[in-house]
């Protein structure tokens, strides 16, 4: 039997690390945790593909037989990464892909992705308190010498660590609503504030049996590399759930987060306009 398929996707210090480590929680869940290399594979698989000269020549002499050669090769990848898990949902953690959301649906049409937000305030306060920890370690896309603002400025960025899946979760209102039934957003506050009745529901949107979670009791695995994000974007796990500390965020930055992204806070956060 192959799994069915579920990835988790999001903002950076948003609770992608302790959301899966809940879903590990499930019997029928099986979560490894990690950011996988699924994603990335099949993104490079169809880059090289596409610029194979035997590949686009069997196109021209038969392009449904060689498209569906692909198709079935690439879908036999997606299936067989995870093909040793032995439960009837496997989650594969990758902030891509929720930028590739189609492509994996193509693949796999029953797939679904569960998606981790936050104040955005909160996830660039987060990431600033960690710097000042770290301060003598730059960044891995060398943001280390900007001021705060100019740092925050950065981290927006379209290709950055906040900017790049900011701007796949505003595209989200361009996908057809078919796509859109696929997509589950958690936000962190719910996750932290009501762990029991938030993983709930995401168990029931998956269509597994009830389960409830022990907040104060969880399993502790080993968490992905830290040393890869130069120590900003920690992925510690827990044995139980404690409230998030509050980031002081400098008026001015908030003020440009909030106008700059406004409709984020409209789609999520409109109590906080």
């Amino acid at each position: 039997m192959t799994a069915r398929f579920v990835g988790v996707a999001g903002l950076p210090r948003a609770g992608s690390t302790l959301l899966c480590q809940l879903l590990g929680e499930h019997p029928e869940i099986h979560c490894e945790g990690h950011s996988s290399p699924l994603c990335n594979s099949l993104l490079a698989t169809r880059r090289f593909i596409s610029d194979d000269q035997f590949f686009l020549s069997q196109l021209d002499v038969q392009f449904d037989t060689t498209y569906a050669h692909l198709r079935s090769a690439m879908g036999g990848f997606l299936r067989g990464w995870h093909n040793d898990c032995s439960k009837p949902v496997v989650v594969d953690k990758n902030r891509a892909w929720l930028h590739c959301i189609e492509l994996l649906l193509h693949l796999d049409p029953e797939a679904r992705l569960l998606i981790s937000i936050r104040e955005l305030g909160q996830i660039y306060g987060s990431i600033e308190a960690q710097h000042q920890k770290t301060i003598l370690v730059d960044f891995i896309d060398h943001l280390a010498d900007y001021d705060r603002l100019g740092r925050a400025d950065q981290l927006f960025a379209k290709d950055k660590s906040i900017g790049a899946p900011l701007s796949s979760i505003q595209a989200v209102q361009d996908l057809p609503q078919s796509v859109k039934e696929r997509l589950f957003f958690i936000k962190f506050e719910d996750l932290v504030s009501q762990p029991k009745e938030t993983m709930s529901r995401i168990y029931a949107w998956l269509g597994l049996s009830p389960h409830t979670i022990d907040p104060e009791l969880l399993t502790v695995r080993p968490h992905e590399s830290d040393s890869h994000y130069r120590y900003k974007y920690l992925h510690r796990q827990r044995g139980n759930i404690a409230p998030p500390k509050h980031h002081e965020v400098p008026p001015r930055i908030q003020n440009q987060i909030e106008q700059a992204c406004g409709w984020y806070y409209e789609w999520f956060y409109p109590k906080n306009r």
